[in-house]
């Protein structure tokens, strides 16, 4: 890693400022738009924005937030050209084996959220051994959603919990919100506080379904390439301006 690298010198200053979200999801959007707008590859989009993910795991840490999650692979992507994938795969390859040890020694715990069944043998390998590197850690939390649609997730609970019913292992009675939630794939996690769109796009784009309910939405018109601490700290700042009544009412 360079001097420059947005990973390096990570410190946290949370004074004199009001509690910071305990949850961001971020949906990473414009990696395309970015290349063609410079007459690139796809390819160099995706990379430049691979170095906007440090930036905004640095961002995290320095701002205090517990937990990040990042859209970084969709269950639709699938059907992008094959070359494209490739790259993305390639690309995945690469920082799995280059960033765990910088992300272990900052102590980020990484995991991936997603359907591990479609990613290549030596990648899901890579992730296992990043887990497993990266567990004890509590600086931050950081999920990567990877092969991820939320009404595949949604789905995948509901299976596992009319599987458990036809074995009798619960009743269909027993089924509630908080069994339900037990089934996803966020089970260890609380739900986002937050979640940022980069791009201008105005959709969730079937990003975390159930967990998002009450959750802040704060879209970006920067594409994610240029993803910037200012456009983090600035999407915090809105958050905090909003009103958060979960259904009730403040007056």
């Amino acid at each position: 890693m360079n001097p420059s690298d947005p990973m390096k010198a990570i410190s946290v200053d949370t004074g004199n400022q009001a509690s910071p979200p305990a949850h961001v999801a971020i949906i990473m959007d414009g990696n395309g738009r970015w290349a063609k707008s410079r007459n690139l590859p796809k390819a160099a989009g995706h990379k430049r924005g691979a170095a906007a993910v440090k930036t905004a795991i640095k961002s995290a840490i320095e701002a205090g937030v517990q937990y990040l999650t990042l859209y970084g692979f969709s269950s639709e992507n699938w059907k992008r050209p094959s070359n494209e994938v490739k790259d993305l795969m390639g690309l995945l390859r690469f920082y799995l084996k280059s960033e765990i040890s910088v992300l272990h020694k900052e102590g980020v715990r990484f995991c991936v959220i997603g359907d591990r069944k479609r990613l290549d043998d030596d990648i899901v390998k890579l992730i296992e051994d990043a887990e497993e590197l990266t567990a004890a850690n509590t600086r931050l939390f950081l999920s990567i959603a990877l092969s991820y649609g939320g009404r595949a997730e949604i789905t995948e609970a509901a299976q596992k919990l009319a599987g458990k019913v036809k074995a009798g292992e619960i009743n269909v009675q027993d089924i509630d919100e908080d069994l339900f939630q037990s089934s996803l794939y966020t089970r260890d996690i609380p739900d986002p506080d937050i979640l940022i769109r980069t791009s201008g796009e105005q959709r969730i784009s079937n990003f975390l379904l159930w967990q998002l309910a009450y959750a802040e939405f704060v879209f970006l018109d920067v594409l994610w390439p240029d993803f910037s601490k200012r456009d983090f700290d600035q999407a915090i700042l809105s958050f905090h301006g909003r009103d958060r009544r979960y259904g009730a009412t403040s007056e």
